[in-house]
Parts: structure tokens; sequence; C-alpha cells
């Protein structure tokens, strides 16, 4: 190492000191007590694997620590499983099983949590809370209550007590961490590890500010206004005078997943058809990717419940993302290609979208496609049928107690995602984070078809908006 390099080194690991001693103080008792915790947790799940004479592959043994430390973590496993991009195969896999469901907070916290942020007892704003929660994440959990002034169903969200600290302390030592290895290694400074984690720290501590939160589902409302679309689609309402940063209270959506056809029958009635309910779905969606502030980058089928009057409910924008508009051209070329199957075509809107770090061979990328396409042809959804009592509301096939709730196999959906994602980088190019999420959605949509209109051609349906949402975009 010469003379010059020594310095430099040396003026590294200088202001590495100095990050590390203000971060310590900023994180303060509260900084120790989350390290011992972690310690813990880390000695305490490799005893018990250790004892059961059983060895799990790192990425397991990783993510079972990440929902053993909570919150913070999960969470980042959450980021790990969504950035195919940034992280090796088994690894994205392995966290797309991370669990998000924790022990809930007793009722009386949470009861005190909604006081301390309305600024008055509850009963001057609820005539009712239930204490049983109808979930619990690492984050925050739900309770069902009714409105005193109106009598109107809503749930209320409530941020854990304690999160917010926890994610600022445990991610300024996640950080430290990275910093810390790309002084030791270099060469992973080229990797950006200490970028990643700074953008996911922001994603992250946006999901503790629920006022975030509001705002998305109030812009969506905003887009399904302007674009006269609350005949076939909704959201529910915020009531944002009772919301904050802590709380968010909206009307509460009763409806059946998409995807669970005895239910739609049941919560619809036998004269909805499900490919119009999913046609609905999709040319809201599209046109919320191209038009609204931020698209709903969650689609799974629980946070798309069909209403007793056929229309969709969006709920739930914990993740969004956004596509710029002149991405959105390459997508147009991209939703193009895809109906026509022109894959040399569709090669180059992927390689437009993404980062080239090489030129591209377009026909050997449009064969991988190619490939991939006539994969996802051949895959199934899976079918699960149960018997209920002749006549029930629930017999889909008008044949005496025949009911069917169709599944989307939520591995094999991400195991298509990475897959498509890793063809992108071999042949040099790299997607940005919020395109992935695009790119997950629109498989999501692919199982969706296959299960309630198998010969429905989205990108060839006329009925389906996406080349007039391309052909609108692109002409701004």
């Amino acid at each position: 190492m010469t003379a010059a390099e020594v310095q430099q080194r040396t003026e590294q690991l200088r202001e590495l000191v100095q990050e590390t001693i203000r971060i310590t103080v900023s994180t303060g008792p509260r900084g120790i007590f989350r390290a011992m915790q972690a310690a813990q947790s880390v000695a305490g799940l490799a005893t018990e694997y250790l004892q059961a004479g059983a060895v799990d592959a790192p990425p397991v043994f990783l993510r079972k620590l990440f929902e053993k430390l909570g919150a913070t973590y999960i969470k980042l496993g959450q980021f790990i499983a969504s950035s195919p991009s940034l992280f090796p195969d088994e690894y994205v896999l392995e966290f797309q099983k991370c669990l998000d469901k924790t022990e809930p907070v007793p009722y009386a916290t949470i009861e005190r949590i909604i006081e301390q942020e309305l600024g008055q007892p509850y009963g001057n704003v609820f005539s009712s809370i239930d204490p049983v929660p109808l979930a619990s994440a690492s984050v925050a959990q739900v309770h069902a209550a009714v409105l005193k002034d109106s009598n109107k169903q809503v749930v209320i969200k409530v941020l854990k007590p304690g999160v917010e600290d926890t994610l600022t302390t445990d991610l300024s030592f996640v950080y430290l961490c990275s910093r810390f290895l790309e002084f030791l290694q270099p060469e992973l400074s080229r990797l950006s590890l200490a970028g990643v984690l700074a953008d996911m720290r922001t994603s992250m501590m946006a999901e503790v500010d629920f006022t975030q939160e509001a705002t998305h589902y109030q812009h969506f409302a905003s887009f399904l206004d302007s674009r006269g679309y609350r005949n076939i689609a909704t959201t529910p309402f915020i009531y944002k005078n009772f919301s904050s940063r802590r709380i968010l209270v909206m009307e509460r959506m009763v409806g059946a997943p998409l995807t669970d056809l005895s239910a739609v029958r049941r919560v619809a009635g036998a004269s909805r058809d499900p490919e119009q309910v999913l046609i609905n779905a999709l040319n809201t969606w599209f046109a919320s990717v191209m038009s609204a502030d931020t698209f709903h980058a969650d689609v799974h089928a629980g946070n798309l419940l069909v209403l007793s009057d056929g229309r969709v409910a969006f709920i739930d924008f914990g993740i969004v993302g956004r596509i710029s508009p002149v991405t959105w051209r390459a997508v147009e070329a991209l939703i193009s290609s895809m109906a026509l199957a022109d894959y040399e075509t569709m090669a180059r809107a992927l390689a437009t979208i993404g980062a080239c770090s090489t030129d591209v061979d377009y026909s050997a990328f449009a064969r991988d496609l190619e490939a991939f396409f006539a994969e996802l042809e051949q895959i199934n959804s899976s079918l699960v049928v149960t018997r209920g009592p002749p006549g029930s509301a629930g017999d889909v096939r008008g044949a005496g107690g025949m009911s069917a709730s169709l599944e989307v196999d939520q591995a094999q959906l991400n195991r298509l995602f990475v897959q498509l994602v890793r063809i992108g980088e071999i042949h040099g190019v790299k997607f940005p984070r919020e395109f992935g999420l695009f790119l997950k959605q629109l498989l999501y949509f692919d199982r969706y078809t296959r299960i309630l209109a198998p010969s429905l051609q989205v990108f060839n349906d006329d009925r389906i908006q996406t080349r007039a949402i391309g052909v609108q975009y692109g002409g701004m």
C-alpha cells in the first residue's frame, strides 16, 4: 500500500470513528439495550439449533433470526424479499417467508395510545372499540370500532409503542455495520451497501408515519374521482380529523378476496361476472400507474376485496410505487410487445427501463424472454375444491354443493419474479426497485387472470385500457 493510500485509509477510519461516536451518542441507553437484545437473540437461536442437532442454511437461519429480533428486522427482511436486483436468489426467496405476525399489545396500552393521539377520552369519538385485534403485525395492530356520531363502522390502525425509537436505533447500527464492512472490504463499496441501507431507512420510516399512508389513500381516492372510476372501484375513506402519525382511522370495508370465487358469488351475488370484476381491477390499477401520484404496489388477493355492489376495493397502501413519465414510455412499449409476443421489442423496452452495464445482445435477451413466457404459459394455478350443502351460496357451478376457492401459489410467483429479474441481469440489465415492484404486480394479475378468466387476453382485449393509457402518457 502506498503512502497516499495509507493516508486515505487513515482518513476514512477517522471519519468512521467520528460517525460511530455520533450515532452511539444519539441513540443513548436504548442503543446499548437493543445491542444486548440482539446478542441474546443470536445466542439463543444458535443454541436451540445446535442442541436440536439441526443446522439451517444461512438464509433460513438469518430469516428466523430477523423474525426473532422484531419490527426493524422483519421490515428489513421484507425489503430483501422485494429487491432481487440487490440480493442473492436464496435470500430473496427465503425472506418471502418472513412472517409479519406478532403477539398483540395489551388492549389497555392500545387504548392509552388512541387517547393520547386524540387528545381526549376515546368515548368522545368512538361508541365502542373491539379489544380483540383484527390483526397484529410487527409495527402496528388493527382494531374494529364504531364512530359515536355517525354509528359508522371503522378500523383503527395503531402504531405499537416504542416501534419508532427501535427502528431508528436498529437502522443506525445496521448502517454502521455496512460502513465497517465497506471499510474492511473496499470492494464492497461498489455495491453501495450504505446507500442501499439509506434507501431502506427512508422506506421503513415512512411505514411508521401513518400520515403518509393516509395521504396515499387520499391520493388514490382523488384519482378514482377524477377518472370517474368510483362505479367500479373504491378505497376506504380516511377520517383525517381522528388520524395522526401513530393512529389511522378509516372506513371498514367487508368483502371477498379477489381470487375466492365462492365468496365473490356469495358477497356480490350470482349475477356478478368474475371476468368483468377482474377487468375493472386491471383498468383501475393500470390507470393509477399512469395518472395517480403513486400506484398500489402490493396487490395480493387480500388487498383487493370484491364488495357487495361488485366494486373492487383497494386496501392497505403501506407499500406504493412510482413510475416516471420517461419510464412509462418504455413500459408502454413493453405492454405493446407483450400483446404481440414481440420479444425483441420487449428486450429493448426492458433495457431502456433498466441500467445497462454492457452492450446488450437483444437477440439473446429476446430468446431468454421467449423461453420465460413459454414457461409462464405452462404453469397452472392451484384449484381447491370443497363440498358444501346443495343449493348453497357457494355453489359456483350450480351443480349441487361444489364450491371453488382458487389460490395463487405465492412461492411460485416469487420464483417467477426473481427469474425474470435474473434474466435481465444475465444480459447486463439491472432494473430499478420501483420497476421491480411494478413487474411483481403484473405477475399477480397474470395469476388472477388464470384463476378468474383463463381465456382473457389481457394485452389484446379492448376492454382493458392498457394501450389507451400508454398512448395518453406517451403524449404528455
